[in-house]
């Protein structure tokens, strides 16, 4: 198999190699860095939003909003039992006001905070499955009754903005990785167009001692072959520091949305995916362009 991708032999004396003296390694690794980096972030994009989507799909929030501070703890309690009763809550949290006013102090500062305003109580409730529409529905319908000023919301609900912009830059992503593979097909097929046409010569001396169509492709390929894996080898040494070092910066920014979108085992096996997709590309391509370029020639 490696003998019908790498010349050996006399076969190199027909199509010399280019190596790294032509511009189609350097062209492919230009190429295939750019692929990389964009796979990354849709991969990355990709796990950011499972996680986020995991972590708050089986979550919610019930905020219980009176100005009698007496009565809405009364409702508070009742709501706790409430849902403490429900088969499809797993567990039922109620937030100290301690833990209210901390939450607050952020967005109206301490001293607002701080002042005698009516606080909300909240109580967050942990699902176990997804918390769906329907499930949300009846437990506003039943909570009507108990706690008449309660607002349950889905922590889902408060992030779709966020999933809608992830969503769009991942398909963003991706449809860049496609163009630039595109765009590696056109680079391939001009340089195997051109060496097709330097070579004019030699083609019809093989034509004439007898070499078939499969033959004189193969020569094509083999050097397409070489000029891919070197152009795939520096692009993944070009990458892979660039990668290194927005992970470096990812993880220093300690962030919950950016750390959801770390890379896992799988993850990694897809973007080394990525340059043995691109040598097979370039072969393909060749092998296609100096066959179509023999067809009508001979």
């Amino acid at each position: 198999m490696l003998g019908a991708l790498f010349p050996t032999g006399h076969d190199r004396r027909l199509i010399p190699q280019a190596r790294l003296t032509g511009p189609m390694p350097w062209v492919i690794a230009v190429m295939l860095f750019l692929t990389l980096l964009a796979a990354a972030a849709a991969l990355a994009l990709g796990s950011a939003a499972r996680q986020i989507n995991a972590d708050l799909a089986g979550r919610a929030t019930v905020q219980i909003v009176n100005a009698d501070a007496e009565a809405r703890q009364k409702q508070a309690l009742a709501a706790e039992a409430l849902l403490r009763s429900d088969r499809a809550i797993a567990g039922v949290t109620q937030v100290s006001e301690a833990e209210v006013r901390a939450l607050l102090t952020p967005w109206l500062g301490s001293g607002a905070v701080n002042r005698d305003i009516p606080l909300p109580a909240l109580i967050d409730v942990d699902f176990r499955a997804e918390a769906d529409g329907a499930t949300l529905t009846r437990l506003r319908r039943a909570m009507r009754s108990v706690a008449p000023d309660a607002r349950i919301d889905a922590h889902g609900q408060w992030l779709k903005p966020v999933f809608d912009l992830i969503g769009t830059l991942r398909w963003l992503a991706i449809a860049l990785v496609a163009l630039l593979a595109l765009a590696t097909t056109a680079s391939v097929m001009l340089s195997a167009r051109s060496s097709f046409a330097a070579h004019s010569e030699t083609i019809d001396i093989m034509h004439l001692l007898g070499s078939t169509h499969q033959q004189i492709a193969r020569l094509f390929q083999r050097r397409i072959a070489l000029d891919a894996a070197m152009g795939a080898l520096i692009g993944c040494l070009l990458a892979a520091p660039v990668l290194w070092m927005l992970g470096r910066a990812a993880a220093r920014l300690d962030s919950g949305l950016i750390s959801a979108g770390s890379f896992g085992p799988i993850d990694w096996l897809q973007l080394a995916t990525v340059p043995i997709a691109g040598i097979a590309l370039a072969v393909f391509t060749a092998r296609v362009t100096v066959l179509g370029a023999l067809r009508k020639k001979l």
